[in-house]
C-alpha cells in the first residue's frame, strides 16, 4: 500500500476541489496505474489468444507486401 500524504484545496463553498501530493507519491501512483494497465492488457490478450503463431520473418515479409 502506498502511503499518501494529501493536502486539499477547498472551493469557496468548502468542497474539496484539488489535491496536492508530494511528487514521489504521485510518481509512485502513476507507476502503479501503468502496471495495472499492463496487467489488464496482458489478461485481455491472453483471453483473445487463439494459439496461432507465425515466424517473425514471415511477419516482416507480410508487412513488406502490405506496405510495398
Amino acid at each position: 500500500m502506498i502511503a499518501v500524504h494529501t493536502q486539499y484545496i477547498k472551493s469557496s463553498n468548502g468542497k474539496k476541489s484539488f489535491v496536492i501530493l508530494p511528487a514521489k507519491e504521485f510518481d509512485s501512483m502513476l507507476e502503479s496505474m501503468e502496471e495495472l494497465e499492463d496487467i489488464r492488457l496482458y489478461d485481455q490478450a491472453k483471453k483473445e489468444d487463439n494459439g496461432e503463431r507465425i515466424l517473425f520473418s514471415e511477419y516482416l515479409k507480410n508487412r513488406k507486401q502490405k506496405n510495398g
